[in-house]
């Protein structure tokens, strides 16, 4: 079921699948809660599951100039306390998981566990950081589309882009409905996000990294031993993913999820 809750001067979108203990499924930029369809179905049997519209994407509002990742983990607890849930594990994809991120750092006690797929507790460098402000200057523009066809494709391994047509272009409508101001605002908020990795570095809870082995935005054999060093950490490689696993290898992601949170929830 979809549903709505106000959230500072607009509203954010959720639905509520499922029973059982919580997992909040976060996505992650130019992506809407629409793109966990057919993953999320994996998880229902087992869990209640939840899943929302991140402040700035898909039907949820624009609620300020940047979103920052503590206003987006803000935004996530308005809906889990809304529905009485008091711990989840949150699975954050991307900018999904820069935004659980900031949740553990603000809400300790309601996390069970924490997932990052296809993510990183890194903050940006000043490399990627002058990327996002040419992001905004290009979105500002009205290159919105341009960017839309370029960075969805390029979350798919080469190989899979052909054989998976269908979900590069269903991922490529989602991110064209995404407004050009929540999206100049999340640029903001990832540019400016801090560096969680002396977090981790003092994390007490289970930690799954989904990562693609052939990812074009996170590298592989750099991050994974990264990665694997944080305490109570695990890392699931995909063989054949790039940025995208829950389309480019759905099955393996599920599995290595649900036996995460067999641990998490024992």
């Amino acid at each position: 079921m979809i549903h709505s809750i106000p959230f500072k001067n607009s509203k954010i979108r959720f639905s509520d699948e499922g029973s059982g203990e919580a997992v909040a499924l976060l996505h992650g930029y130019l992506e809407s809660l629409e793109i966990w369809d057919g993953f999320a179905e994996r998880l229902t049997p087992h869990y209640r599951v939840i899943r929302m519209d991140i402040p700035g994407h898909g039907e949820s509002g624009v609620v300020a100039e940047v979103h920052g990742m503590d206003l987006m983990s803000e935004a996530v607890n308005a809906v889990l306390a809304h529905l009485g849930i008091t711990r989840c594990v949150p699975v954050g994809h991307s900018m999904g998981g820069y935004v659980s991120l900031a949740y553990l750092a603000n809400y300790p006690e309601r996390l069970a566990g924490l997932c990052l797929f296809h993510s990183s507790p890194l903050a940006d460098s000043p490399e990627k950081q002058a990327m996002r402000d040419k992001e905004i200057r290009l979105v500002q523009g009205g290159k919105l589309p341009l960017i839309c066809d370029t960075s969805i494709p390029n979350g798919f391994a080469s190989e899979s882009r052909d054989k998976l047509s269908a979900a590069v272009e269903y991922a490529c409508r989602i991110a064209h409905r995404t407004p050009p101001e929540g999206v100049t605002a999340i640029l903001k908020g990832m540019r400016d996000r801090p560096d969680r990795q002396e977090m981790l570095g003092k994390n007490t809870l289970p930690l799954l990294f989904i990562l693609g082995k052939k990812d074009s935005y996170i590298d592989f054999d750099r991050f994974a031993p990264l990665a694997a060093s944080f305490p109570h950490s695990r890392v699931a490689a995909l063989e054949h993913s790039g940025h995208s696993g829950y389309f480019e290898e759905p099955e393996q992601s599920a599995e290595a999820l649900l036996s995460f949170l067999k641990e998490c929830f024992h």
